[in-house]
């Protein structure tokens, strides 16, 4: 099980993040150069995944309407920056941050537009949708269950946006949450994956899963029948995938590390968000590590239980019981929850995972628990006494879950 909470009497031995070194040029004087000639002029820099991340989410403020989506070249190493315009005072600065920039059709609030009529149109069991940046439209994905009527019906929704907006490719499998009965951390006759310990919003150890785990049951136990904990909150479906449990014992020790198997583990010490072509690790209960990339964001799955918004869309391949667990980067940054797809770890697939700085700022939470293995993250939330909005944030575990009728 990744991520186990561990009791006081246990030892933890934390696994160091990997570190990725980037090349740095350099640039030998001529003869006639002197001691103080001028620096090179800036151009694209080579960037770890995790410097590109962070890069993409400051260009995405900067450059406002005219932001076409981001993407990290992993040949390259560096980060390509899609615009609408490549002649404005923003778009020189993301030049000079070090982003290859390239001209696009489509800006992100376009293809999130066309997103909505999709939503509108096409809310199909066993679609999806996401923007893909890198052929700068959206990724329609249906499964096998979509024939006849409903084929049709998603063709003509596509063919609505226009020839260049957006394109189908079909799955093998079905889409549906990885969740079954059997290992890890049980609830309700079902089985799931701890994702990321955390500190809650009122300085109490907890950990965040899927929200689709949560509404099957309110309390979840390890491997060996001991309750860890009660849920806190959750949505499925809806606008995400995500639940808080709160840790039963207060004085719990629950390191920011990730086990990723054979005594080994990775330290988990902030959230970032997801770039498209970047390297992630998945850790889940049923099939242990894996690997991939990013593929898709913004994605919107229809799930036979309703419609979910909002996901990172990634080839990385899980099967039922690895739901909740943790989407990672080597670096040690959490990026996802598992939520669900199609396909398994034999033919592979498509899988969706909840963005894990969305799960924090919905619940005023952060990476770490309060006993000193907590780590610090951008995707803080900017007001952590803010409750949730409770048409699409969190729902009290009290209340039952409304189920989405798209």
């Amino acid at each position: 099980m990744n991520h186990r909470r561990i009791p006081p009497r246990k030892a933890v031995l934390a696994g160091a993040a990997v570190v990725a070194l980037a090349a740095a040029a350099v640039v030998l004087p001529n003869a006639s150069a002197s001691p103080e000639a001028a620096p090179p002029a800036p151009g694209p820099r080579q960037l770890t995944p995790l410097a590109a991340s962070e890069l993409a989410s400051r260009l995405t403020a900067t450059l406002g309407g005219d932001h076409g989506g981001s993407y990290y070249d992993v040949d390259r190493q560096q980060l390509v920056v899609n615009v609408v315009r490549a002649d404005d005072a923003a778009v020189q600065e993301a030049r000079e941050s070090g982003a290859v920039i390239r001209g696009v059709d489509h800006s992100i609030n376009q293809l999130k537009r066309a997103s909505g009529e999709l939503k509108e149109r096409a809310t199909i069991p066993g679609t999806s949708w996401a923007v893909d940046p890198v052929t700068n439209r959206i990724r329609v994905t249906a499964d096998r269950t979509v024939t006849g009527e409903r084929w049709d019906r998603l063709t003509r929704a596509v063919a609505g946006l226009g020839d260049s907006v957006a394109r189908i490719e079909r799955s093998t499998g079905e889409f549906a949450p990885f969740v079954e009965g059997g290992d890890a951390i049980f609830g309700g006759g079902s089985r799931c994956s701890l994702g990321f310990n955390v500190t809650t919003r009122e300085g109490t150890p907890g950990f965040l899963t899927a929200g689709h785990c949560a509404v099957a049951a309110a309390r979840w136990s390890d491997d060996n029948g001991t309750v860890l904990g009660s849920v806190r909150a959750a949505t499925f479906p809806g606008a995400g995938d995500l639940a808080l449990v709160g840790y039963d014992d207060p004085g719990v020790r629950a390191p920011s590390s990730v086990n990723t198997g054979q005594g080994r583990s990775v330290a988990i010490d902030r959230a970032a968000d997801a770039t498209v072509g970047q390297s992630v690790q998945r850790m889940g209960s049923t099939t242990g590590l894996r690997n991939g990339r990013v593929t898709g964001l913004n994605a919107t799955v229809n799930y036979p239980e309703g419609t979910v918004s909002g996901l990172i869309q990634t080839d990385v391949c899980a099967e039922p019981g690895d739901s909740g667990g943790p989407l990672f980067t080597g670096e040690g940054a959490a990026v996802g929850l598992t939520s669900g797809g199609s396909g398994n770890c034999t033919s592979g697939g498509v899988t969706f995972f909840q963005p894990v700085t969305t799960a924090l700022a919905a619940f005023g939470a952060r990476i770490g628990a309060p006993n000193g293995n907590e780590g610090q993250q951008p995707g803080d939330p900017t007001d952590p006494a803010s409750p949730p909005n409770q048409e699409t944030g969190p729902l009290p575990v009290d209340e039952e879950p409304a189920q989405d009728d798209d």
